[in-house]
C-alpha cells in the first residue's frame, strides 16, 4: 500500500486542535509536522476545512455473530461501524452458542479475521458454572479485551446470579471485568406490581419496570466485590444519576480500578421518546427520565464517567414490533455514534476536544490497548476525516446495518465523515466501504 499525505488538516489530539500535515504508511502514522513535503511520492488528500480525529473504540457492541445471523453479522455491523468513524469495536459473548469457551471464543475472532473491515476484540463470556474457564483469559493472553459479566438479564444461561461464581472470578481474575449492572430479583418484582395495576404494558413502563433502584443496587454489588478484591471492573451504559456517587474524577482515568461508560443513547433520548418511538428504543438498561440524562451529561463532562460507546444491538423490524413485552430490547447505533455526538459538539455541549478524549483516548487507556487511540507517531493509522461543514441526514437509504433501521431515522448532523482509515487503509471514502479490507486484532500492554 502506497503512503497518504493528509494536507493542512486540522487535527483534534490530546486536549489540543491545531492545523498539521499527516504522513500515514506501512499501518502507521510515519510523521506529523506543520509542513510534510511530499518527497514519499504519496497520495494527497487536501485537508483544508476538514478536521483528522482518532478513529472511534466502541467498547460494547452486539454484532449477533456466530448463530443470530438474521439479525446481524461482524462483516455487516464492521461495515457500518468504518463508514461511521469507528475504527475499533469490542464485541459481546451472548451469541448462540455463547463465548463461555476458550474455543468458541477463538472462533469468533477467526470470523472476525475473515470477515471485518474494522479493528477487533472479543469478551469472553461467563455463566454460573464456568469460572475455571473464564480464569484462564489471563495477563498472558495480551489479546482479549477482557471478561464480561451478566449482572443482570441475559439470552441463554449468560446471567450470572451464583454469588460463589461472581466471588471467584471477581477474586481471580487477571483482566479487566466489563459488567451488565441490573438487579434481576428487583426487575420481577416491578413486572409483577405493575401488572398488577394494568393488564396491557406499554413501551413507556420500560423504565419502570427497570427503574433506577435495579441498577444502582447491581452496581452496587460489583462496585463492593472489585472494592474487596481490588479487582480492574468496568461498568458498562450507566443509566442513571443515582449510579453516579459510585465513581470518581479524583484520580487520573489510568489510576482508577472502576471504571464506567456511558451510551450515546442514554446521552439523546428520554422518556419522553417512547410516545413517538415506542419498542425502537427499548433497551437494556432502559432509557429513563431526563433529570437522568442531565445528571449522565453532568458526570460525562467532570470525568466521573469515563467513555461513551452505543451498546449497539440491532434486531430485526419483527423482533420489535407487535406488543411490549415480547419486543426485543436493544437497538443498532454504531455507524451514527459518532454523527450523533458531533451534533452535540455543534450545539456546544460538549467540546470537540473533550468528544475524541471520550471516544477514543479513554478506551484506549481503559483497556490499555496496544498503540491505538491517539494520532501519534508510530501509532497505527486508525483516523477519521470528517467535514463539520457539510450535514447527514440519517435514512433507510444510507444505513448499513443488516436490520435495516435505525431509531435516528430522519435525524440530521451538522458533520459527515468523509474518509476513515483503519491501520492507515481508507477502508471507508467516497461513500462506500472496501469490503475487501481486513481489520486487525487488538493487542494489550497489561504487563
Amino acid at each position: 500500500m502506497s503512503k497518504i499525505l493528509i494536507k493542512n488538516v486540522k487535527m483534534v489530539n490530546e486536549g489540543r486542535s491545531f492545523h498539521a500535515d499527516v504522513l500515514v504508511g506501512d499501518q502507521r502514522i510515519l510523521k506529523i509536522d506543520q509542513v510534510i513535503d511530499n518527497k514519499y511520492n504519496a497520495r494527497e488528500i487536501n485537508g483544508e476545512n476538514k478536521y483528522l480525529l482518532p478513529g472511534v473504540i466502541d467498547d460494547q457492541v452486539h454484532f449477533r455473530e456466530p448463530g443470530l445471523t438474521h439479525k446481524a453479522n461482524i462483516h455487516t455491523e464492521a461495515m457500518a461501524a468504518v463508514a461511521g468513524g469507528t475504527t475499533t469495536f469490542m464485541e459481546m459473548p451472548n451469541t448462540k452458542p455463547p463465548a463461555l469457551t476458550q474455543e468458541l471464543l477463538e472462533e469468533k475472532y477467526t470470523i472476525a479475521a475473515n470477515t471485518s473491515p474494522a479493528n477487533y476484540s472479543f469478551f469472553m463470556g461467563t455463566s454460573n458454572d464456568n469460572a475455571d474457564e473464564v480464569l484462564k483469559t489471563n495477563d498472558k493472553k495480551n489479546d482479549v479485551c477482557g471478561i464480561k459479566i451478566f449482572m443482570g438479564s441475559s439470552t441463554g444461561n449468560m446471567l450470572v446470579d451464583n454469588h460463589l461464581a461472581l466471588d471467584k472470578i471477581f477474586r481471580e481474575a487477571e483482566v479487566l471485568i466489563a459488567t451488565h449492572c441490573e438487579d434481576e430479583r428487583l426487575i420481577k418484582r416491578n413486572l409483577e406490581a405493575i401488572t398488577h395495576q394494568k393488564s396491557i404494558l406499554e413501551p413507556s413502563d420500560h423504565p419502570i419496570i427497570r427503574d433506577a433502584e435495579v441498577c444502582f443496587e447491581s452496581s452496587l454489588m460489583a462496585v463492593q466485590l472489585a472494592k474487596r478484591n481490588n479487582t480492574r471492573l468496568h461498568i458498562l451504559h450507566i443509566s442513571t444519576a443515582k449510579e453516579l456517587q459510585l465513581f470518581t474524577n479524583l484520580i487520573p482515568l489510568e489510576e482508577k480500578r472502576i471504571t464506567s461508560e456511558v451510551c450515546v443513547h442514554h446521552l439523546h433520548f428520554t422518556a419522553d421518546d417512547y410516545a413517538s418511538l415506542g419498542n425502537k428504543i427499548k433497551c437494556n438498561p432502559a432509557i429513563k427520565s431526563s433529570e437522568n440524562k442531565t445528571a449522565l451529561w453532568e458526570a460525562l463532562l467532570d470525568d466521573r464517567l469515563d467513555i461513551i460507546a452505543t451498546d449497539h444491538a440491532p434486531h430485526t423490524p419483527a423482533e420489535k414490533s407487535g406488543d411490549y413485552l415480547h419486543a426485543h430490547a436493544g437497538l443498532p447505533l454504531v455507524q451514527h455514534s459518532l454523527l450523533l455526538m458531533l451534533h452535540y459538539v455543534q450545539e456546544g455541549k460538549i467540546s470537540l476536544e473533550k468528544m475524541v478524549e471520550k471516544m477514543s483516548h479513554a478506551p484506549a487507556k481503559c483497556f490499555q490497548i496496544k498503540e491505538r487511540g491517539f494520532i501519534r507517531e508510530g501509532y497505527f493509522a486508525d483516523l477519521v476525516l470528517a467535514d463539520l461543514n457539510q450535514s447527514t441526514t440519517v435514512t433507510k437509504e444510507n444505513i448499513l446495518y443488516k436490520c435495516g433501521w435505525s431509531p435516528l431515522e430522519g435525524f440530521t448532523s451538522p458533520a459527515t465523515i468523509e474518509k476513515t482509515f483503519v491501520n492507515g487503509y481508507p477502508v471507508y471514502e467516497n461513500g462506500r466501504v472496501d469490503a475487501s479490507h481486513r481489520g486487525m486484532r487488538l493487542q494489550f500492554n497489561r504487563n
